[in-house]
């Protein structure tokens, strides 16, 4: 019984020497059998993974999840093992602060990639920047990096440990405005939004530009993203003469309100931003979404070269959700975070001050990622800025011109 007693007490002292040697993880056995010898390093996840916008959150997830595994098999960072930590935040920002608030606990996350939603981001900022963790995600809404006054001139870099690979919607929403006045020939607009960060924001920047081209917005309306029921708004709609429908918000509303306007017997098309673009969508339409509209950030990915190896590995991997409108943007993103870590890391060690270190070496990140080229300026914006319009054409997206705002 004492020789056992003895064994035992041995085998803990080194099962605690090794975990020492792990920058701080208190769970490394989910790694790699490698990182025994070596650093983990910890990417967190941030999205909703249940609820309504599950199918996107899942790709993104997805992408970061190979984007770790790849970095590992190839040892991007000699000494340093990859892993990810995915938290559901439901879209709900409460849900993401307190994400936040368990992953920055781990002293060893040194980035987390997420969220989805902008008003969940908010949420987490604050959080992230006390404790110098790095947060690149894929949020649109311009305050985030630029300020509350960002478009009166007076813009003020809020958090600099707060990154995204997408563009924004000071560019997205007068990108949509453009094309639907110039190109489109819609002149008459109904705007609706669900009074969310992210939604507000947008269609404000669109309404402000479809304006100062000479368009008229008609009518405007906020909704409840809760509900289903969209018949009064659609009676609002027809009658105002409107030619087009602006949407700003998700896809768990936007194909219910798109089907119940066409049903009201306006038969005109809706148009919405980056978080319309999905197959969820179009089968919320029911099959009325022929001819309906959505901006989203960046190229069309299947038609990037730059995205060839990513697409395939994705299926190769065999995950079961699609990456969706954002999972190319999410292995960037994690793949920046990769590139900061092998930036401060010595020979498979990380200096004391390592989070820090990373939130610096992040912002001079640069290397051409799947999305295109992945660098930041002075806000921690994307200098990519490329967005696409796409159409619903025989119940999927087709992809109709790709560009940018001026450009």
């Amino acid at each position: 019984m004492r020789n056992r007693s003895l064994i035992a007490v041995t085998a803990a002292l080194a099962a605690g020497a090794l975990s020492l040697t792990a920058c701080g993880s208190r769970d490394t056995g989910k790694a790699n059998d490698a990182a025994a010898d070596g650093t983990v390093v910890t990417i967190g996840f941030d999205a909703p993974l249940t609820g309504e916008l599950s199918a996107l959150g899942l790709g993104m997830k997805n992408s970061v999840d190979l984007a770790v595994k790849q970095a590992n098999k190839n040892k991007e960072v000699p000494g340093v093992t990859f892993k990810i930590e995915a938290l559901d935040d439901q879209a709900q920002p409460s849900s993401g602060q307190q994400n936040a608030t368990k992953l920055v606990a781990d002293k060893s996350v040194l980035g987390v990639v997420g969220p989805l939603n902008s008003s969940v981001a908010q949420s987490m900022q604050k959080v992230f920047d006390a404790a110098q963790v790095v947060e690149v995600s894929v949020n649109t809404n311009p305050a985030l990096t630029q300020g509350d006054k960002w478009d009166t001139g007076k813009k003020i870099r809020p958090f600099k440990s707060y990154f995204r690979t997408a563009t924004t919607d000071a560019i997205q929403g007068p990108f949509a405005a453009e094309y639907l006045y110039n190109t489109a020939k819609k002149k008459k607009v109904y705007v609706v939004d669900d009074k969310k960060t992210y939604g507000a924001g947008l269609a404000a920047t669109f309404s402000a530009h479809f304006k100062k081209l000479g368009g008229a917005v008609v009518g405007t309306e906020h909704v409840n993203p809760e509900a289903k029921d969209f018949g009064s708004v659609a009676t609002k709609i027809k009658n105002s003469g409107a030619d087009v429908v602006y949407y700003g918000g998700e896809y768990p509303v936007a194909g219910p309100l798109s089907a119940q306007v066409k049903k009201s017997g306006a038969a005109i098309p809706l148009i919405g931003g980056d978080a319309i673009y999905s197959d969820e969508y179009v089968k919320l339409t029911g099959a009325r979404g022929e001819g309906d509209m959505a901006t989203s950030v960046g190229a069309p990915v299947e038609d990037l070269r730059s995205a060839k190896k990513f697409i395939e590995d994705y299926k190769a991997a065999g995950y079961k959700e699609a990456y969706g409108a954002y999972g190319g943007f999410s292995y960037d993103s994690a793949w920046a975070i990769i590139q900061a870590v092998k930036a401060v890391a010595k020979d498979g060690k990380l200096p004391s001050d390592a989070r820090a270190n990373v939130t610096e070496a992040l912002q001079k990140v640069s290397f051409d990622g799947v999305m295109g080229k992945v660098s930041f300026d002075e806000y921690g914006d994307a200098t990519n800025k490329q967005l696409t319009v796409y159409e619903v054409s025989g119940a999927t997206w087709k992809a109709v011109t790709t560009g940018t705002f001026g450009g």
